[in-house]
């Protein structure tokens, strides 16, 4: 986030040979004050502010040819007015954070997603976030040649999380039941099953079954899979008649694990590299999908200074193949993990220059800090068979026994009444990941991973790592 000094910066941009108006306009930006606390009566003046300089910031980069045709003065010069302009939202964002929260979800009555907020706040104060046309402008352009209007909607994300109640708040939002499984789950409990896309979910013997069926991708996620993904985990979480749920792979078609299952292959790289993965899906997954997994649905009538009073359900996943990166990611967050002889799991996002989710917050208490360290900035990769691995793996079987281990396995779960389930993953959370925890995991996260996300070097590395230029999408 810290932008440089105002003499280097100015040093940066005479050397890209860009006009005296840009020099003018980082005098303005860094002299630029928010009164602490403020009014909110003064929003819609300072928002105006804001409003000219961040359009001034755009202007100046738009005068510099494409992020890929630059001189290394040129890209300095950018990164610098990039970086000026996300200290500048986030300065004002400091002051302006919960009279801007509390327009958005009407004084915190409201249930308001964190998708939508950032859009929301794009309309009502522009500058302080990027609009739909913005984004969408901008993702026709390959990764490397995004200058980054997405990283505002990181620093607004960070700014409400570093707020102990709008954090709060926003992640109890987040664990609302989608609109769309609202609306289906009458059809998935008459049918017992429902086509999603790139997910199929299936009820069957008191038990919820979600498949990842991406198979041209390896069952990796992207933009596609995240919101049949949440639809699913809600629908099985509402269904009246379902104590559990599980996660699988569906069979892919690519020659080399041509029939096989195969858990996830994590982020989809190929759509990232060409630009067609927007930053809002880290923070829709980690904050919708991934949390319901963990903490289930809060009740409509939430209280933050109250303990948890979720609606939830143990989970169970089958690691075939492997997990890698976001299926890696996954497996924290279960309950139990039955996995085939042979398969692995890591989480290559070092290779990708982007952070793991919330891996760092959450590998370390199942392998301690050295090993996940290892793991996270080292590459390392766990085979299910290691001794280290059985922190994360509770069964471990040859492909041709895996359906009947899962059988057992849910059999057991469900026979048993599953009444203190829910309870007893309060009860955990308490001592291992209690919500605000997460606040301020997500504070962290959503500032350094937007930052991350657009960074010159993700494409290096794909290109090194991935061999990303022979990929197409």
């Amino acid at each position: 986030m810290q932008a440089y000094p105002l003499d280097i910066a100015r040093q940066q941009i005479a050397a890209a040979g860009m006009d005296a108006t840009a020099g003018d306009w980082l005098q303005r930006i860094a002299t630029r004050t928010f009164p602490e606390p403020a009014a909110a009566e003064g929003l819609a003046s300072d928002a105006a502010a804001l409003r000219g300089l961040v359009e001034e910031g755009w202007a100046l980069l738009d005068k510099l040819p494409l992020r890929s045709r630059r001189s290394a003065a040129e890209m300095q010069a950018g990164e610098q007015v990039v970086r000026q302009l996300a200290d500048l939202q986030w300065r004002f964002l400091r002051s302006y954070r919960e009279p801007v929260y509390r327009q958005l979800t009407a004084d915190f009555s409201r249930c308001v997603r964190v998708d939508d907020l950032c859009w929301r706040a794009a309309e009502l104060w522009p500058g302080l976030a990027p609009t739909r046309e913005q984004v969408r402008e901008e993702s026709r352009r390959m990764q490397i040649d995004k200058d980054g209007r997405e990283i505002a909607q990181g620093v607004l994300v960070s700014q409400f999380m570093t707020d102990p109640r709008i954090g709060t708040h926003l992640l109890m939002a987040m664990q609302q039941p989608t609109e769309e499984a609202l609306e289906r789950l009458g059809e998935f409990i008459a049918k017992g099953r429902l086509d999603l896309g790139t997910v199929h979910v299936e009820a069957r013997g008191g038990c919820g079954y979600l498949y990842f069926a991406h198979p041209r991708y390896l069952n990796a996620e992207d933009d596609d899979t995240l919101g049949p993904q949440e639809v699913a985990t809600d629908l099985i979480l509402m269904h009246p008649d379902l104590k559990m749920g599980v996660l699988r792979g569906e069979p892919v078609e690519h020659p080399k694990y041509k029939g096989r299952r195969i858990f996830s292959a994590g982020l989809n790289l190929t759509r990232l590299y060409h630009g067609k993965l927007s930053f809002l899906f880290y923070l829709v997954r980690d904050l919708g999908l991934v949390n319901k997994l963990y903490r289930g649905h809060t009740q409509p009538d939430f209280r933050l200074d109250e303990p948890d009073d979720t609606h939830e359900k143990p989970w169970l996943a089958v690691l075939e193949a492997f997990a890698i990166g976001g299926g890696c990611q996954l497996l924290l967050v279960m309950d139990y993990v039955i996995a085939e002889q042979g398969a692995y799991f890591n989480l290559p996002a070092r290779k990708e220059g982007i952070i793991p989710g919330a891996a760092n917050l959450r590998l370390p208490r199942f392998v301690g800090e050295a090993v996940a360290r290892d793991g996270i900035m080292f590459d390392r990769t766990f085979s299910v068979d290691e001794p280290v691995a059985a922190s994360l793996i509770n069964e471990v079987h040859p492909a041709d026994s895996l359906d009947a281990a899962v059988q057992a396995a849910v059999d057991n779960a469900v026979g048993s009444g599953m009444v203190s389930a829910g309870g007893n993953r309060k009860a955990i959370r308490v001592q291992t990941e209690p919500l605000d925890r997460l606040r301020e995991y997500m504070a962290v996260y959503s500032r350094e991973q937007a930052f991350c996300h657009l960074s010159e070097q993700l494409t290096y590395n794909l290109e090194k790592h991935w061999q990303a230029k022979q990929r197409r999408l």
